[in-house]
């Protein structure tokens, strides 16, 4: 029973020869049924990575150069100055002082972020364009 009816299965079935027999077309009938979803599902897929991958910008920073790093904001925090809707979502410019790994870059933090850790993911970065306005600390 599910949800108060009965369940249709192959072991409702009364003669033993017709069980034999539908259960076998059946299981075939299934058996390309589930090779089509499987064919629409790759399609689907492919077709949802081909549109990440036209987004998709591969950055690799070199040492010496100046990034921001995101940060989150939090309610109840006031960081930089501002409440959390009005805070900065980057701050910096910090300089890279080598590469750790190829998604992961040590930086030059100053003294005020003693609570941030130092190395940080290349998902966490933004590369710098000078501009006097950028400065937030």
């Amino acid at each position: 029973m599910s949800y108060g009816r009965p369940c249709k299965t192959p072991l409702s079935w009364d003669i033993l020869e017709d069980r034999i027999l539908v259960g076998h077309e059946m299981l075939q009938e299934m058996e390309e049924q589930v090779c089509r979803i499987r064919k629409r599902l790759k399609r689907a897929q492919d077709r949802q990575k081909s549109y990440a991958d036209m987004h998709k910008v591969d950055c690799i920073f070199k040492e010496g150069e100046f990034v921001f790093i995101r940060v989150k904001p939090q309610k109840r925090y006031i960081r930089f100055g501002k409440g959390s809707k009005l805070s900065p979502r980057f701050v910096g410019p910090f300089d890279i002082i080598e590469r750790v790994e190829p998604v992961a870059y040590h930086l030059d933090l100053p003294p005020i972020f003693h609570r941030m850790h130092d190395v940080c993911h290349i998902l966490l970065l933004r590369k710098y364009v000078h501009d006097p306005s950028h400065i937030l600390y």
